[in-house]
């Protein structure tokens, strides 16, 4: 199969190319820069549905909701650590779908990098509308789908123009999410302390006081797990955007010890604080739990002020989505997985027809959400419903089966390592397995489990069809050093 013979997340920076003679530059650029790493690894797991979804889910569980977050942070934080493992001792734009592929074979890489593609280009689709309703209840002489237009025209530009350009986005978007949360941290911490004006402290009254910690038992915790699981996809972001930084190992090594402390801090926390001070079954928690907070310190345009943080969340996850969608198709492209022109990178080092490949169909998706909201469209959204679980099972897979290739010796080196290995990674997919248990018992989730299974089934079906006999299986990949190292697959190809 062709395969690219260098990326820019392989292998060490070289001087820059002058355009001039080289029209075609043969790396990504590296300009992504630790600020940029930071705060594209913090955005990872701070979306929309961080402050406006997470209402249903205490409604569904009451206080008991911190534990499900507990439970399905604690499954991100042992995936990440999996993958960072990987990615710091082989930094690829194609992040896990590369591992798979030399781990668990050809088919497998191919079939879990589409299927992280199609579930970030589905993803545009609804925060591009998300956005629009937003901006439309502003500016209401202006119809929705323009604005849902003209958003993804912005990202779109964005992304093709440098990925410098995508850092800077990303970076202010985490900036205002991040700065949005510590306030309100620190403003919940002095209501709940007594210290807020005109705010009466709640003591435990709203945790123990309206039908217990778990007002509708364990199963409801077990349900909001499945609820909550999925508001953390999206972490692995920074392992893929990583091959673009100065530094790719550091950059990883950062994000993923990092990732405990934004789990606890700005998940836990913030849900900590909104169920001490406000009771869990009120109807203004049902509808946006971080608004009823802030009315109740007492802010005047609470509503407005939610609407613009919602907003920048929207807008970063329209950001960093077209940007992964994009990289996984160049780095699919690149093995041989995709169209050939979708591996073309522009004169200032962006995959550009990749980028307009996700573009596109993010477009098509849009429209569908208004032309077809619950028939096609609600159809599309279901197929992506439980990806994030397969990606992770796929990443705890390879981690597994490639840390028992490597000897002792490899495994010392290694500059970042999975805790109590192999038992927390057993551990790990036996909980993730878990939880496509529940999708299937719940019947909320139930149909999205068997689209995505369905989908997953045909992309499996194609992969192994198209690698069948052991053709380009990943056989003479798995005799490489490729954990244990930091040089990447690009220069063991070279030397």
């Amino acid at each position: 199969m062709p395969t690219s013979r260098k990326s820019a997340t392989e292998g060490a920076a070289e001087p820059d190319v002058d355009v001039s003679v080289a029209p075609q530059p043969r790396e990504l650029t590296r300009s992504l820069k630790p600020r940029h790493l930071s705060m594209i690894a913090i955005a990872g797991v701070i979306g929309a549905g961080l402050f406006v979804g997470s209402g249903a889910a205490i409604q569904q569980a009451g206080p008991g909701i911190l534990v499900a977050y507990a439970a399905a942070g604690l499954v991100v934080i042992l995936v990440m650590r999996m993958l960072g493992e990987m990615a710091a001792a082989s930094p690829e734009t194609g992040s896990f779908s590369t591992y798979a592929d030399r781990a668990l074979g050809r088919w497998a890489g191919f079939s879990i990098g589409w299927l992280y593609a199609w579930f970030w280009i589905i993803v545009l689709g609804i925060e591009a509308t998300a956005g629009a309703a937003i901006v439309h209840r502003w500016v209401p002489e202006v119809d929705q789908w323009v604005w849902a237009l003209l958003l993804m025209v912005l990202l779109t530009l964005t992304n093709v123009a440098s990925v410098k350009s995508f850092g800077e986005f990303e970076f202010w978007f985490a900036s205002i999410k991040v700065a949005a949360i510590v306030v309100f941290l620190v403003l919940g911490i002095a209501a709940i302390l007594g210290f807020m004006p005109g705010v009466t402290a709640p003591g435990l009254d709203n945790l123990t006081n309206r039908g217990g910690f778990f007002p509708n038992g364990a199963g409801a915790v077990l349900g909001g797990v499945l609820v909550v699981v999925f508001s953390f996809f999206g972490a692995e972001i920074a392992t893929i955007a990583a091959g673009e930084s100065q530094n790719p190992v550091a950059a990883v090594r950062q994000a993923v010890r990092s990732t405990v402390w934004r789990i606890l801090i700005f998940y836990i926390g913030s849900i900590a604080i909104v169920v001490t001070l406000l009771p869990w079954d009120s109807a203004s928690v049902a509808k946006s739990p971080y608004v009823a907070a802030i009315e109740l310190y007492g802010i005047p345009g609470a509503g407005t002020i939610m609407d613009v943080i919602v907003l920048t969340s929207v807008l970063s996850c329209l950001n960093s989505g077209l940007y992964t969608a994009s990289r996984m198709l160049f780095s699919l492209s690149t093995r041989g997985d995709a169209p050939r022109s979708w591996g073309t990178i522009s004169a200032r080092g962006v995959p550009r027809s990749a980028v307009l490949a996700s573009t596109i169909v993010g477009f098509v998706t849009v429209g569908l959400n208004y032309v077809a909201p619950d028939t096609v469209f609600l159809f599309l959204v279901n197929t992506s419903g439980a990806i994030a679980l397969f990606v992770w099972l796929v990443i705890a897979a390879s981690q597994l089966i490639l840390r028992r290739r490597m000897g002792p010796d490899a495994a010392r080196a290694l500059s970042l390592r999975m805790w109590v290995f192999p038992y927390l990674t057993w551990f790990a997919i036996l909980s993730i397995l878990a939880l496509l248990v529940g999708m299937l018992i719940v019947p909320e989730t139930r149909e999205s489990l068997a689209l995505s299974l369905a989908l997953a089934g045909l992309l499996v079906g194609v992969g192994l069809w198209r690698y069948r006999g052991g053709r380009g299986s990943s056989r003479e990949a798995a005799t490489q050093p490729v954990i244990g190292s930091a040089h990447s697959e690009s220069s063991q190809r070279q030397d």
